[in-house]
């Protein structure tokens, strides 16, 4: 290795100063400054934009970045005083057009002077906090020409006019005025907002709230909402075409207020065309704008709602009191189910099957259907006319949609057990009469009546069915075993479960001896195969066919009567004439019902194969019956019915009244020994409450009941009161 010495290399600096030009900022600025100009003047095309680009970097980089700023704003601002100028002059309709022709020139010299300034945008500017170029343009456009003082107010009014005129039916350049509204927006929302949109709002409530009052005092209620709705569609409209999207909710909220809200109450009450007469004119298009208009403003709904609840209730109060009504109780559910469905129809035609509204429908019905205590016997008596004729030749998916619309009036019955206890009386006269239309329609009904309420509702009624069917193998065991009696069936026997049928009062009549004999035959059979049974014949539930010839000439008739009746025809064998008195003492027959059975055969026209002295309509203890020779009829059969009151007299509803109150004691009894048994204690107020919500898909209990059925329970040791709160109950197992 040589000693060499190590060399240091050093870099000195020039012997000579490099001196940079003073002038050098001044002549690249002019250079700078004359480009701007030119663009502005439309002579861009004859520039150097690298040899401008250069420039520009240059000065960035010898640190000159504040004069090519202040520069920039300087000119910039002296070219838009110049704009500002001409714009100002310009007269009537070129005004906004030489605002928009102006706009987009700068628009177009902005993008260029960017492209130029491009470094002084990236390094100069952020590090100096300035406005970037394109923000800067639009500042200074904003503050010389758009808040001008004689341009600003000018802008505002052109605007406000042109959307004026558009509202009275001019057509005006929608395009112009898309391009001036969108500059405003690229100004910034404050300037959109401030200079345009806050006045237009104002105008708009001003121009809807004399126009609302105009069409409110001329025309009605359907022809205002058409007008409303049309005013509203044209601004959502108007939006889409030259507004900012933002301005929809906005300008919609002005005319719902003005339009919809502040004239509410008068639309909907307004006479002879508001709510109330589109509800019973069924106009479902003017009911659907008013669903959809008033849905747009606080409380609009719930007005309708509130105006289509009373006036439902009213007539539905009127239709369940009007003693008119009353007489004829299928026509009277016929009504309701008219009823229900017209506003079903108009919920799912024209309030969009709002779930609020049918809510205040049920609630309604439900209102006024339970405000007539006869409700529901009047139903049972829908059900049973329907299943005795009413369903006759009518599918099956028809009958179902009967049975669904009965149902539904069904749940809004508070007392259900009453409606049981006539359905089971309906049903056992269906089922021993042979009257009932349909078998299947009958189960279907039960089935129903089970889902809605359960098994314990339904199981006495399905043992009625059963109990037919029982009876027919009976009597086929019966006439197998009494082979004397031949094939001729004279005897036909329903054998009922007293649990299962309506209670009868016990009143047998004196039968004929032909048929004392074949009954007693029966009763020896049916006690013979079953131990431990007791028999009781129900005669006032029996039918009878019987064989009659009138006359010298010998008409013969076969007359299906009831066995009331039977019995009277028959004592006519040995007897030419015979008085009340007699009859009755004769049959022993009830006063009610042999009057009744009389009536039928002696003063209906065409079914009188009796006649009285003296001939009326109403049967007297002293009238005189015989046989009317001259009965004629074109039919061989001839049903005799029995005059009959279809609803119950007034001693029979209060017997049917005590008879309900009287099953309810044992079912309030058990909820309140099962809420106990699970609550341990419980205060009395809570106690009432819970048997009333567990009993109230049978019937709505009452609190004064409950409280006796209480005591009943402590006196017979299944519960006893606090000895210090004496409002606490406590269960004893």
């Amino acid at each position: 290795m040589s000693n060499q010495k190590k060399r240091n290399f050093q870099i000195e600096a020039f012997k000579h100063r490099v001196v940079v030009d003073p002038k050098y900022a001044d002549k690249t600025w002019k250079i700078l400054e004359h480009a701007i100009h030119e663009i502005y003047n439309h002579n861009a095309s004859g520039l150097s934009f690298e040899e401008l680009y250069r420039n520009a970097y240059n000065m960035v980089l010898h640190k000159f970045g504040e004069k090519l700023y202040d520069g920039l704003v300087a000119t910039m601002t002296s070219h838009l005083r110049e704009i500002s100028k001409s714009i100002e002059a310009a007269q009537g309709d070129s005004f906004l057009e030489e605002l928009n022709r102006k706009w987009n020139d700068h628009n177009k010299a902005l993008q260029m002077i960017r492209d130029i300034l491009m470094y002084m945008d990236r390094t100069y500017i952020p590090s100096a906090h300035k406005t970037p170029v394109h923000e800067l343009g639009l500042n200074l456009w904003r503050d010389n020409i758009i808040h001008s003082s004689k341009i600003q107010t000018r802008l505002q009014n052109t605007l406000l006019e042109l959307v004026h005129r558009e509202r009275t039916g001019e057509v005006i350049d929608r395009g112009l005025m898309r391009n001036i509204v969108k500059m405003l927006m690229d100004l910034g929302s404050s300037v959109y907002q401030e200079d345009f949109e806050k006045p237009f709002l104002e105008v708009s409530a001003e121009f809807y709230r004399g126009e609302s009052q105009k069409f409110i005092e001329c025309c009605d209620c359907g022809d205002y909402l058409k007008k409303a709705e049309k005013r509203l569609n044209e601004e959502i409209e108007r939006v889409t075409h030259y507004l900012d999207s933002k301005s929809e909710v906005k300008i919609t909220n002005v005319v719902e207020k003005e339009m919809i809200a502040n004239h509410m109450l008068r639309l909907v009450h307004m006479e002879n065309s508001g709510l109330v007469n589109m509800l019973l004119d069924d106009k479902y298009e003017d009911l659907g704008r008013m669903y959809n208009l008033f849905r747009r403003v606080p409380n609009g709904l719930s007005t309708i709602r509130e105006v289509m609840t009373s006036h439902l209730r009213e007539t539905g109060k009127q239709l369940v009191t009007d003693p008119e009504r009353l007489k004829d109780p299928v026509e009277f559910v016929q009504r309701l189910l008219d009823e229900k469905d017209k506003y079903d129809s108009i919920i799912s035609n024209a309030f969009n099957n709002d779930k609020t509204f049918q809510n205040a429908l049920n609630s309604s019905f439900e209102y006024f259907i339970n405000l007539n205590a006869r409700s529901p016997e009047f139903i049972s008596l829908f059900v049973d006319d329907k299943l005795r004729k009413g369903l006759k030749g009518v599918s099956e998916e028809d009958v179902e949609i009967i049975l669904d619309k009965v149902m539904m009036l069904f749940r809004y019955l508070q007392e259900k057990d009453v409606f049981e206890k006539y359905y089971k009386q309906h049903l056992a006269k269906r089922l021993l009469s042979g009257k009932t239309v349909s078998d299947d329609a009958e189960r279907s009904l039960i089935v129903k009546l089970k889902t809605e309420c359960g098994y314990q509702f339904t199981s006495k009624l399905e043992g009625m069915f059963t109990d037919m069917k029982t009876s027919q193998d009976t009597m086929q065991g019966f006439y197998a075993s009494h082979l004397e009696l031949g094939d001729a069936r004279t005897l036909v026997v329903q054998v009922l479960t007293t649990g299962s049928w309506p209670t009868q009062p016990g009143v047998t009549c004196n039968l004929p001896a032909e048929m004392s004999a074949l009954c007693e035959k029966f009763r020896s059979y049916y006690l013979g195969t079953h131990t431990g049974r007791r028999l009781s014949w129900q005669t006032n539930m029996g039918t009878a066919d019987v064989k009659a010839t009138f006359g010298k000439g010998g008409q013969k008739h076969e007359l299906n009567v009831s066995t009331y009746q039977m019995c009277v025809l028959m004592l006519f064998n040995n007897a030419e004439r015979l008085s009340y008195k007699e009859i009755e003492q004769a049959t022993e027959i009830p006063a009610a019902d042999l009057k009744r059975c009389l009536q039928s055969m002696a003063c209906v026209k065409g079914k009188n194969v009796l006649r009285k002295e003296p001939m009326s309509k109403d049967i007297g203890e002293e009238d005189v019956f015989f046989v009317n020779d001259k009965f004629t009829s074109k039919f061989y059969k001839v049903k005799i019915g029995t005059v009959v009151a279809q609803k119950e007299s007034e001693p029979e509803k209060q017997e049917t009244r005590q008879r309900v109150e009287e099953d309810r004691k044992p079912q309030i009894e058990a909820a309140i020994v099962r809420i106990m048994k699970s609550r341990r204690v419980l205060d009395h107020n809570n106690i009432i409450t819970e048997v009333t919500k567990q009993l109230q898909s049978r019937f709505l209990a009452n609190p004064t009941e409950i409280k006796k059925r209480i005591e009943s329970l402590i006196e017979r040791d299944f519960l006893e009161r606090d000895s210090v709160d004496r409002k606490l109950y406590r269960y004893l197992a």
